[in-house]
C-alpha cells in the first residue's frame, strides 16, 4: 500500500499556476492547478534545457516552459510535436483540500536528475 506526503492545500496553488515542492535529495517537484481545478506533479525542469516548469504559463492540461515556451502535458511530461522529450510526473492525490504526493516517489523518483549548467557559471566549470 502506498504511503502520501501532504505538501500543501489546494487553495495555496495559484489557478493556471504552480507551487514548488522541495525535496531533501534532488530537484523540487512542481504541482500545478488548472482552471479546471485539476491537479498535476511534475519534476520541476522541462527536458529541452532544464528551464523551471513552476515558472510557466499554465493552460488547459499543459505548461509552457518560461525559457523557450516548450509546450509539456501536464498528464504525461512529454513534449508537445514538433519538440521531443520528456520530464518526469509524479503521482498526486487530493483528499479533503489537501494535496498529497507519493512518499516514495519524493524521495527516489529521479533524483539523479540535475540541470544543465549555462551561462557564466558553465565557463567557469568548463575551464576549471
Amino acid at each position: 500500500m502506498s504511503e502520501w506526503t501532504p505538501v500543501c492545500r489546494v487553495e495555496d496553488i495559484p489557478v493556471l499556476g504552480a507551487r514548488r515542492v522541495a525535496r531533501p535529495q534532488g530537484l523540487d517537484v512542481a504541482v500545478f492547478r488548472n482552471d479546471a481545478g485539476d491537479i498535476f506533479a511534475l519534476l520541476d525542469r522541462c527536458p529541452h534545457k532544464g528551464g523551471p516548469l513552476s515558472q510557466g504559463i499554465v493552460f488547459g492540461t499543459s505548461v509552457a516552459c518560461p525559457l523557450h515556451n516548450w509546450t509539456i502535458s501536464l498528464h504525461s511530461g512529454e513534449a508537445a510535436a514538433p519538440d521531443e522529450g520528456c520530464t518526469p510526473r509524479f503521482a498526486v492525490q487530493v483528499a479533503d483540500g489537501q494535496v498529497l504526493l507519493n512518499t516514495a516517489e519524493l524521495a527516489h523518483h529521479a533524483t539523479d536528475l540535475t540541470r544543465p549548467l549555462a551561462g557564466p557559471a558553465c565557463r567557469q566549470t568548463a575551464g576549471a
